[in-house]
């Protein structure tokens, strides 16, 4: 693999922190796991030092985030990786999402919804409409067969996460916290809410959600594994596991049949060309941290990376019109800096909110969204001195408010190994839960991502059966431009604040010199970002501005017009707002020629990152 060289990291200024945080950047040579659950992390530490590879290992934190992490993600959810080959130096893309039943057509939910046909709309976040066929199971086999080093088996990756399901584990405090919130929703949504609570003889009925420090045990889950360990994809989506799927989803007015988990195993996961932006502004051409400038790979849609690749686009178009400066290291995090990325992040949404739908149902036009003439011609809308309109409209006909500009809860993970290997992975039941509904005997519960389907049949997103929803779960990746070399694996979960995380971490490092944790570290930013799901109100015309942000920088926005609000604290209207991220950098020590792993773990987690 090529090997860029540049320091490892000087703190800027001499400064080495900035913002409340404890976390030093994790350095190793031998591979990295970075996640929001330090349980998870272990399985996929112990998958690299048995010989796995980085995708490996992937899939057994993928599988012990489901065991420590039920409250964001799962095997009843979906997927999607970037994988770096460091023997080819290649990008590849997997897409794991899972599709809408065959017999889910617009006419047959918008009529089980009592819709009137003057109104448009949407799939509630409970509703078994909501209920995809889950991607997830095929997702971690096909990137195990695809990416692996085919000296582990499924048996042996899995081997930790179904000990910690069969052994138990203490939860911890964020698990926990969403745990009890979602409690309610997990007794309501299915009769099998027992496999997801915990047995307590104080209890009123014997149940209930576990306490920080509870250890939990999930045997139904572990059992669920050793079957996709076992039988392989074919023991997920036919037999007990899919008539169960179907049973609790059809017992509740749903439509999905076996053939829909059929017709998944028959497609499996879909191998699909990543899209990338060069990125040579602001002065990366000729940074040691980037020289020569970066490439920004993302998923493709029906993913929303797309978003980070058009605002950072916009943000290089800008600069090359002088409507922005080149940014310096103490421009980061001022008002105008991020005025720059606020109105470049609203201008991608209003394109993406229109034409990011399944590509093999709805042609989407990815290639003229991100090309040079196009974002030029979208940079006119900036103005260096004034807030644009929330309600940027793109083409014709006009654009609908996307239903996809919800909240989600998600698990980002990165992991990579000795031999130069990175992949970016990440997983979602989309809302807490998803739909909370759990198929007995099974100890998951199906997502929700179809609530992110319009219910307007000329929407490019329109439902249609074995159609795949708008997603907003993103990983990314970076390389250089200079020799194709890896620069960075990354990536931030938390509904549309995704692209949004994307592109403000990337730029902090790039422009504000800032290691992988201080840009973790530092408070973000995030536009219309309402966390429905825990009573906060939509509104697409407050920028959101974490506790911590400089007040000059919040005061220096609102004289440029925007309605700002400060958010502090944790939950649905505090910290979890801004998502939660991990980065893990490659560079090479300049004396010894020796790669470096260099890793960063948001402090808004439970997790960190963990050397192998």
């Amino acid at each position: 693999m090529p090997l860029p060289t540049s320091s490892v990291y000087p703190p800027p200024s001499g400064e080495f922190m900035k913002w409340p945080s404890r976390r030093s950047v994790v350095h190793s040579t031998k591979g990295i796991v970075a996640c929001t659950q330090p349980l998870a992390a272990k399985c996929g530490l112990a998958v690299l030092n048995a010989g796995g590879n980085a995708a490996d290992a992937a899939i057994a934190v993928a599988a012990g985030l489901n065991m420590t992490e039920p409250t964001s993600t799962g095997i009843g959810g979906d997927m999607f990786c970037l994988y770096y080959d460091a023997k080819t130096g290649s990008v590849s893309a997997l897409n794991g999402s899972g599709r809408a039943g065959g017999k889910c057509t617009l006419e047959a939910i918008r009529k089980s919804l009592g819709l009137a046909d003057d109104k448009v709309g949407e799939i509630p976040m409970s509703s078994v409409h909501a209920a995809t066929v889950p991607g997830a199971a095929a997702g971690w086999v096909d990137t195990v067969e695809r990416f692996g080093s085919g000296k582990l088996t499924m048996a042996e990756i899995l081997a930790p996460a179904i000990e910690l399901g069969e052994k138990g584990f203490p939860v911890s405090e964020d698990s926990a916290f969403f745990w009890q919130h979602y409690e309610a929703a997990l007794r309501k949504a299915s009769p099998n809410y027992a496999e997801m609570l915990k047995a307590d003889p104080s209890a009123p009925d014997g149940l209930r959600a576990p306490r920080a420090g509870d250890i939990i045990k999930l045997p139904n889950l572990a059992q669920t594994f050793r079957t996709l360990a076992t039988e392989g994809k074919k023991g997920f989506y036919t037999g007990r596991i899919a008539e169960e799927i179907v049973k609790v989803v059809r017992d509740r007015g749903g439509f999905l049949e076996l053939a829909d988990l059929e017709h998944h195993l028959e497609q499996g996961s879909e191998p699909v060309e990543p899209i990338s932006l060069k990125f040579r502004g602001q002065g990366t051409a000729t940074s040691p941290h980037a020289a020569g400038g970066v490439e920004l790979w993302e998923h493709p849609p029906n993913g929303q990376g797309i978003v980070a690749l058009m605002a950072l686009g916009i943000i290089q178009e800008l600069e090359k019109s002088g409507k922005i400066p080149t940014f310096t290291p103490a421009d980061h995090n001022t008002a105008p800096y991020l005025h720059a990325i606020i109105e470049a992040l609203r201008i991608a949404f209003a394109d993406a909110n229109w034409f990011v739908a399944d590509p093999s149902v709805s042609p989407v036009p990815s290639a003229s969204l991100i090309s040079e003439p196009y974002l030029a011609e979208r940079a006119t809308l900036f103005s260096p001195t004034s807030v644009s309109s929330p309600d940027l409209a793109h083409g014709n006909p006009p654009p609908f408010l996307s239903p996809a500009l919800r909240s989600s809860d998600t698990v980002y993970l990165a992991a990579s190994d000795a031999h130069g290997n990175a992949i970016s992975l990440i997983n979602s039941n989309y809302a807490g839960f998803g739909t909370a509904m759990v198929p007995r005997g099974c100890g998951f519960t199906l997502q929700n991502r179809g609530a992110n389907f319009s219910l307007d049949g000329s929407h490019p997103n329109a439902l249609r059966p074995r159609k795949r929803p708008y997603h907003t779960i993103i990983p990314g990746l970076v390389t250089n431009l200079a020799d194709g070399s890896l620069h960075s694996v990354f990536g931030v979960m938390g509904g549309f604040m995704q692209p949004q995380g994307h592109v403000q971490v990337l730029l902090g490092q790039l422009v504000g010199g800032l290691s992988p944790q201080q840009a973790l570290d530092a408070p973000r930013v995030c536009i219309g970002a309402g966390m429905a799901d825990v009573g906060d109100v939509f509104d697409r015309a407050v920028v959101y501005v974490e506790e911590g942000m400089p007040e000059g920088t919040v005061e220096g926005l609102r004289a440029l017009g925007h309605e700002v609000r400060v958010l502090g604290g944790w939950g649905g209207k505090g910290r979890q707002m801004f998502g939660r991220g991990q980065v893990i950098r490659w560079t090479v020590d300049g004396v010894e020629g020796t790669g470096v792993w260099s890793a960063g773990s948001d402090m808004r987690g439970d997790g960190a990152a963990y050397p192998a």
